[in-house]
């Protein structure tokens, strides 16, 4: 059965015992020894930028943008993105990840990076990092590495990435 519509909404404390208990199911226990969770490690993810997505009452699945910055750039990591097994396959992924993007851009950010998998990804308007143009702090498929430049105007950001946000000086 497909869900006809999706209710996205801002994520609330009361999720959060739920969205840890998806992420865990989803990405196990060797998850925060990937590159991508090390980024996040310390960092909270932004409140502004984190949706749940609802069918009925349940909560289906979840998205997180974090502060990172690339070189001096500020810049946002996407996920983890999450979504319950029984509702794979029927949209809601691109749908909270749609959602973000959206709600990033219109808040003034500039780009959000991931590292994931360019056919699902691509359409949502990420492309793959110039090779060598920016250094994550481990290990990572070259080609998985992706970016939406929400200022399409402007360059992508390069350098090495950290999590948080860099203090101007």
């Amino acid at each position: 059965m497909l869900a006809s519509s999706w209710l996205i909404r801002t994520e609330t404390s009361d999720d959060l015992p739920e969205i840890e208990a998806l992420q865990a199911e989803a990405f196990g226990p060797g998850r925060f020894a990937r590159t991508a969770f090390r980024l996040r490690e310390g960092v909270p993810h932004d409140p502004r930028l984190s949706f749940v997505g609802l069918s009925g009452d349940a909560l289906a699945g979840s998205v997180w943008l974090t502060p990172i910055t690339i070189g001096r750039e500020p810049s946002l990591l996407l996920g983890p993105l999450t979504v319950a097994p029984a509702f794979k396959n029927r949209g809601l992924g691109r749908l909270l990840v749609a959602h973000v993007i959206k709600t990033a851009q219109a808040l003034g950010e500039s780009s959000v990076l991931l590292v994931g998998d360019a056919p699902y990804y691509g359409p949502l308007g990420f492309a793959p990092v110039p090779p060598g143009s920016i250094a994550l702090p481990g290990p990572a498929d070259p080609s998985r590495v992706l970016l939406a430049n929400l200022r399409p105007d402007t360059a992508f950001p390069t350098g090495p990435v950290r999590g948080g946000r860099a203090r101007v000086v």
